[in-house]
């Protein structure tokens, strides 16, 4: 095994980690099937803990790839195992969570994760990283080992322990900040993961669009607006996440707090992902119902919230970039803020026609991404400005 002794060698994505990502989005398409007709609290209950893991597990993969460059048969065979385990939690991501198919799903993430510490536990071997794969070796076989026990606990205890088992998992990666500076993640091959992972999440909301396009026998002039306006939304988000937020771009850690703000960035992009999906699914819904009947007040509020939560991370991500600039966190405030008011506006005003819902979903993030874009610029300006007069 060869260990990458700093974030700085610009690794390119592998065939096998695409291959790898291929089997998430045949994951992420079973677990986010049932929203598309349980658009409802219930629904999302049962998405969240199940998404989390699918998330989480591409995490796990995704992290010791970029730490640890290797590719021999033992590890093309783990991470075969992985991706094989992977299908069968998503095999099991269709029915309610105190089903035994729920129980099917945490067993086989358990799986994942005793592959995970396997892999770790070869990294122990390099001195450099002993300190940093123990951390992950405990904390990780420790939730392993309650993510198998949850299978054979009934629900609703068997939540409990998930909640336990999850608290550990993602807890883990804080217990080992400090030693990440001497093992840091590649500067460029971890965003690029994150990025890909997030394309694949808008491709998936497409889907859901096109799937709300097919649903109509004609071609009404309401829902045709409601499909151009969605794919617009998913435009948008996508501008703002590569290009606004500059969330792919390299990212180095070489710091305590580099490590800090590394980990923000990358657990921040869970609401993300999940903000991303529920507002796919609320956008093929809005264009399936444009032509004969409105949304249902509990359909927006969840769209809404969606959207809100996407706005908010992406504002987040921008305000966490590299080339941070100190007009930002006065953008940052007031774009959280108008984040947390939108779905309360959109309760209390209750427009509930499916055009004008994405229509005010679009324009609102379309002006976000406008002014985050050029906050940078007029910050220059005002400085050079300022210099000149004091000249």
């Amino acid at each position: 095994m060869k260990l990458r002794a700093n974030g700085e060698h610009g690794r390119k994505v592998t065939w096998l980690e695409l291959f790898f990502d291929l089997v998430f989005v045949a994951a992420v398409s079973q677990v986010a099937a049932p929203l598309h007709h349980d658009y409802s609290v219930h629904g999302l209950v049962r998405l969240v803990p199940l998404f989390a893991l699918i998330w989480w597990a591409w995490t796990g993969h995704s992290v010791f790839s970029t730490r640890f460059d290797t590719d021999d048969g033992r590890q093309r065979g783990l991470t075969l195992l992985q991706m094989f385990a992977v299908a069968i939690m998503a095999a099991n991501a269709k029915d309610a969570l105190d089903s035994r198919s729920s129980a099917g799903f945490a067993a086989a993430y358990a799986v994942v994760r005793f592959l995970l510490v396997a892999q770790y536990a070869r990294a122990r071997s390099l001195p450099a990283a002993r300190d940093l794969a123990s951390r992950y070796l405990t904390g990780h076989g420790t939730a392993a080992l309650l993510w198998l026990a949850s299978a054979l606990v009934p629900a609703p205890l068997r939540y409990g322990v998930w909640l336990v088992a999850f608290a550990i998992d993602l807890g883990t990666p804080w217990s080992a900040v400090r030693h990440s500076v001497k093992v840091p993640p590649d500067a460029s091959h971890l965003p690029e993961r994150f990025g890909l992972f997030t394309l694949i999440l808008l491709g998936e909301s497409v889907v859901a669009l096109m799937r709300g396009i097919e649903s109509q026998e004609q071609w009404p002039l309401e829902a045709a607006a409601s499909a151009f306006l969605g794919i617009s939304l998913l435009f948008v988000l996508w501008w703002w996440y590569f290009d606004g937020a500059g969330a792919a771009r390299e990212r180095s850690v070489r710091t305590h707090g580099d490590a800090v703000r590394f980990h923000l960035w990358s657990y921040a992009h869970f609401p993300l992902a999940l903000g991303i999906v529920v507002l796919g699914v609320g956008v093929e819904r809005s264009v399936t119902a444009a032509a004969h009947t409105q949304l249902q007040r509990p359909e927006l509020l969840i769209m809404t919230s969606a959207a809100a939560m996407v706005v908010a991370v992406l504002a987040a991500l921008t305000a966490l970039a590299p080339d941070h600039r100190p007009a930002r966190p006065a953008l940052l405030a007031g774009t959280l803020g108008v984040s947390a008011a939108l779905p309360v506006l959109a309760a209390v005003c209750g427009i509930t026609s499916p055009v004008a819902s994405v229509a005010g979903l679009f324009a609102l993030t379309a002006l976000l991404l406008r002014t985050w874009l050029n906050a940078p610029a007029e910050a220059a300006a005002a400085f050079h400005f300022s210099s000149a007069g004091q000249l």
